[in-house]
């Protein structure tokens, strides 16, 4: 046994790897898990769990529009819908299966430290966080980029920075308040931000062609086909976010396969539709750039329309990085709770049980990354949970051979075959973000080898952690705190 995996004895969680579970005694019962208790806990039903599943993976039609730009308004609506069949629906599938057999907190860091062991378990949640460092950025910068749309006051100085720092901390305290609070949030931000996107869909027939002649500001997007298609994957990506809050769902089993699907339909209309609308007025696709769904919709419908979009925008940045900031925040829960990661983080505020240490610690080190470009931030984003995915669908496949019988409410069609081959096509896409991110700069290297080195560091951080704690952070005989 390798000397850098922890004694089996002191991680006594259900996500352990089976055989290192089997002969554990059974922890004591904590008196706060009662059936009394339990009632007191809001758990996620369908709609509202398809409502943050949505806002972790897309937001709305915001951050697509650069899509058009680099590749037309015909190969955008084409690679609209062909990445989800490609990248979004086998992750689905794979996420319905997985989170139906193992409904536990942490989701697929659970998944991948019961089929591979602790050193791979905690590689999975390293690359997560990582990448949630650059992913959560990209939200508050969209915040900002339609917030000065109406208000260009904001582009002076650093205020948009302290915009941008507002939102993280705004979502910061509500996710304090509780998955009650985020729950519904996410369902009426859905709800407020497709309102102009109705509009718009409805407007468009009423002027085939109208737009044709129409002057736009100058765009200073630089972005090709394959960066195009790079932000789609980035649109599309997410679906796993949901997984981490598992004990906060009603009756997982049969939610979690319902709302993937649902919200894979949702999430390929919402983009497509408007864009095909405004293909029928005839704007050139050079008028595209990220944020500029504001001043097209203004030429589409007039002051009051933009002014929708611009609020919509808003609304979907911050819809997003709220239900995200619910997701994260469980995976260093999970892990010290598991004793790979100190105590602290499993530290729960009393009224909400929300991870409170987690959220705060996390979100300081968002903060840090406000200052990187979008385009940068996408690249890095989609190299570094390319690689979680790919740990994702290979303990899909071990769990097939390891654990057969399993109980599986969903499962991916196929056998052991179908469980292996689903994972190719998001593996191919991932293949073309590494050739991307080789054209991006982050402090004077490409933005690929710039991954490989967080990614690296994982590595060691395993062996430091574990060099500090070789038996673990908690004793056997500690057991977690139920969450909200």
């Amino acid at each position: 046994m390798s000397r850098l995996r922890r004694k089996p004895s002191k991680l006594a969680t259900a996500s352990a790897p089976r055989q290192q579970t089997e002969n554990l005694q059974p922890l004591p019962v904590v008196p706060n898990r009662t059936p009394i208790a339990k009632k007191r806990f809001v758990r996620l039903t369908l709609w509202p769990l398809v409502a943050a599943t949505f806002f972790m993976v897309s937001g709305g039609t915001y951050g697509t529009e650069d899509i058009v730009h680099g590749a037309g308004y015909g190969r955008a609506i084409l690679i609209l819908l062909l990445t989800p069949l490609l990248w979004s629906l086998p992750t689905a599938f794979m996420i319905g299966e997985l989170s139906s057999a193992l409904p536990y907190e942490g989701g697929y860091y659970a998944w991948v430290r019961r089929a591979m062991g602790n050193f791979w378990g905690f590689q999975e949640a390293w690359l997560s966080l990582v990448a949630s460092i650059f992913d959560m950025a990209i939200y508050p910068t969209l915040f900002v980029a339609y917030l000065t749309r109406m208000f260009p006051w904001f582009q002076q100085g650093n205020r948009g920075w302290w915009v941008a720092l507002a939102v993280v901390i705004a979502c910061a305290f509500l996710n304090i308040a509780g998955v009650k609070v985020v729950s519904l949030t996410s369902l009426w931000l859905f709800f407020a931000l497709s309102a102009p996107f109705v509009a718009i869909v409805v407007l468009a027939p009423f002027k085939i062609g109208a737009l044709a002649n129409a002057v736009t500001k100058p765009t200073t997007s630089t972005v090709d086909i394959l960066g195009g298609l790079l932000i789609c994957m980035w649109n599309y990506m997410g679906w796993d976010n949901a997984s981490t809050i598992a004990t906060e769902v009603e009756k997982p089993q049969r939610t979690y396969p319902r709302a993937m699907l649902v919200a894979v339909a949702i999430v390929a209309l919402s983009y497509v539709l408007p864009f095909a609308a405004m293909w029928m007025t005839g704007l050139t696709p050079s008028a595209w750039e990220t944020g500029s769904w504001a001043d097209i919709a203004g030429l589409l419908g007039g002051p009051l329309l933009r002014i929708g979009v611009v609020l919509g925008g808003v609304i979907s940045a911050f819809g997003m990085f709220n239900a995200l900031v619910m997701s994260y925040s469980r995976l260093p829960l999970a892990m010290a709770q598991d004793g790979m990661l100190p105590g602290i983080f499993s530290k729960l505020q009393k009224k909400s049980r929300a991870p409170w240490v987690a959220i705060m610690a996390l979100a300081m080190c968002w903060a840090m990354c406000l200052g990187l470009g979008f385009a940068r931030l996408v690249t890095l984003d989609i190299l570094l949970y390319g690689f979680s995915l790919l740990l994702e669908f290979v303990a899909l496949a071990v769990l097939r051979f390891r654990e057969p019988d399993l109980p599986r409410p969903f499962r991916v069609p196929g056998g052991l075959f179908g469980a292996i081959a689903i994972g190719i096509p998001p593996m191919l896409l991932l293949g073309f973000s590494i050739i991307r991110s080789e054209h991006e700069q982050v402090w004077n290297m490409s933005s690929f080898w710039f991954g490989m080195i967080l990614i690296a560091a994982g590595f060691v951080a395993y062996a430091i952690n574990h060099a500090l704690k070789p038996s673990g952070w908690t004793s056997p005989i500690e057991k977690p705190e139920p969450v909200a």
